[in-house]
């Protein structure tokens, strides 16, 4: 089922494992993300949001009045430190996109570099992981943990190398700083590093002949250099948990939500497509396991093992993190498929399993070009509304979405975070969570009118028990504490008429922008609003909600 991790002989040598092949595999992943002004990814704009008061005056109106933004160590701190000298030479939403542009080709080259460590060369059924670079997890906007993990492919890549060069001293000196790095950008990426370098440690001592448990203290000793986070982490965990509470792990073994997630690594828009495609991946790996054709890397296929293994064990929810198990499906399926290789070493074999690699994945990224350029386009329509927005104001949003099990998503759950962005307001549904968020709400209008999801606006059969609803929400709104009503993406047929609030501003099929007319403000605006004693919060990720699968 696995051949030896140091093959007797190197796979054919080819135009599929060339420089200049490699090189082009790797650029090609920014091509989705090069049309777009804002990336079109699910929780980036509030994150963009939380970036803006990071980098905003601490004298300004934003800073006073709405939000605050506190310093200290987090296992999830990797765009918002990025963020920083990027925002300084580019402005906010072109460094952002900069930082989220290199995220995959990041992760190609993760992914490719492993293969060749592991391999020798890269061979040809490892090019079909080439789509997971933009898994359904990046998708969703997760970014310090998408940028964690693309950091981590490559660490590991650089780790296979120095122990196939025997270089062990300096890797252990290396790996202190590179495994603070990765955990300081997001703890999934340092977990999943330390699982693959010890899988990868105890095929080794196997490979030399050492007996199991024997193989087992060798390998975890051999990870030592990655040891030095936990102390971070336990710092981290005590200082957050002296400020949220009781610490949550819930839904162990959710069988059908982990089914559901290993379908959903390549969800995009195309639900028969997108599950085909998984099906052809795990299709691949299946034939590596039984030796039907190709077969498996021993590091890399022990290696997926571990992780599938952490994925059964993994809850839902984890350290007040949801989708935690979601979040480790598509690596899985990467490091399963790179491990492949084909039992045969005819040339013209190998250049046609290349080839079709190859159009599967220029085929994927044409699909998601044309995808992320129509979110692109619905987005823009709808953020045309800010041009009728004071600055500083202070703006309720509801954005209309689909339910959450429906496949294909708008994606503008957080959208009106770009209130913050572009205008300086303050608007519902950042995330504020001690312990998980740098992000500090000063500003906190009555009757949970402040934090997420009270942004978020479902059909009533799927709609979230602590969300609001339309229009009840708007009807009861504290009119004193908004400036403004946005209805992102609400369809023009269930519009309607509200007491003290003007259309100011309408879409052609969807989104209004009511705004408060100064005598309805019945309540009055505080000069310095205190700072509300928040909840615990979620995890270590700000795009984390208690949403079932």
């Amino acid at each position: 089922m696995f051949r030896p991790a140091l093959p007797p002989s190197l796979p054919p040598k080819g135009w599929w494992n060339s420089g200049w092949f490699l090189i082009l595999m790797v650029l090609a992943a920014a091509i989705p993300l090069i049309w777009p002004g804002m990336p079109p990814l699910t929780d980036l704009p509030g994150h963009m949001g939380r970036y803006r008061v990071e980098i905003s005056d601490p004298a300004s109106p934003l800073r006073q009045l709405y939000y605050g933004y506190e310093w200290r160590f987090l296992a999830n701190l990797g765009v918002d430190i990025a963020i920083l000298p990027m925002a300084r030479l580019f402005g906010l939403e072109l460094g952002l996109k900069l930082i989220v542009l290199t995220i995959p080709p990041l992760m190609a080259a993760g992914l490719l570099w492993t293969a060749r460590e592991a391999h020798g060369r890269v061979t040809p059924p490892a090019l079909f992981a080439l789509p997971l670079t933009y898994s359904f997890p990046f998708i969703w906007g997760f970014l310090n943990f998408s940028f964690s993990m693309a950091l981590a492919l490559n660490a590991f890549a650089l780790w296979l190398r120095l122990g196939r060069q025997g270089r062990f001293s300096l890797r252990a000196w290396l790996f202190v700083p590179i495994g603070i790095l990765l955990t300081v950008a997001h703890i999934f990426g340092w977990a999943v590093l330390c699982l693959l370098a010890f899988a990868a440690e105890v095929v080794r001592q196997r490979d030399r002949g050492t007996v199991v448990w024997r193989s087992l203290w060798n390998g975890g000793w051999a990870c030592i250099s990655l040891a030095p986070p936990i102390l971070l982490l336990l710092a981290w965990r005590m200082a957050s948990g002296a400020a949220d509470g009781v610490t949550e792990n819930a839904d162990f073994f959710y069988w059908r939500a982990k089914y559901i997630y290993l379908l959903s690594a390549l969800r995009a828009q195309w639900m028969v497509l997108d599950i085909a495609c998984v099906y052809l991946l795990w299709g691949l790996i299946a034939f590596g396991l039984g030796g039907v054709w190709v077969r498996m890397n021993r590091t890399l296929g022990i290696a997926s093992l571990v992780l599938m293994i952490a994925y059964a064990l993994l809850p839902r929810i984890l350290l007040n993190s949801a989708y935690a198990d979601m979040r480790l499906a598509p690596y899985v399926i990467a490091i399963g498929t790179i491990a492949l290789t084909l039992k045969s070493s005819v040339r013209w074999q190998s250049a046609a399993v290349a080839g079709a690699a190859t159009f599967f994945y220029a085929g994927r990224l044409l699909l998601l070009t044309l995808n992320f350029a129509q979110h692109d386009a619905a987005n823009a329509r709808q953020l045309e509304a800010l041009d009728h927005i004071r600055p500083y104001s202070r703006v309720f949003v509801q954005a209309s979405l689909q339910c959450l099990g429906q496949w294909e998503t708008t994606r503008m759950d957080h959208l009106g975070s770009m209130a913050i962005v572009r205008r300086g307001a303050f608007m519902n549904g950042q995330w504020a969570d001690p312990g998980a968020q740098l992000l500090v709400l000063k500003y906190v209008p009555p009757d949970d009118y402040d934090k997420d999801p009270s942004q978020i606006l479902r059909p009533y059969r799927c709609r979230q028990a602590d969300a609001k609803t339309y229009p009840e929400a708007v009807n009861a709104l504290p009119r004193g504490a908004f400036d403004y009503v946005w209805l992102i993406n609400l369809p023009k047929g269930i519009w309607a008429s509200f007491p003290g609030l003007m259309p100011i501003w309408t879409g052609e099929k969807a989104g209004i922008l009511y705004k408060v007319m100064p005598e309805h403000r019945f309540l009055p605006m505080p000069n310095l609003p205190k700072v509300k004693k928040r909840k615990k919060g979620l995890g270590s990720d700000p795009t984390d909600r208690p949403e079932k699968p």
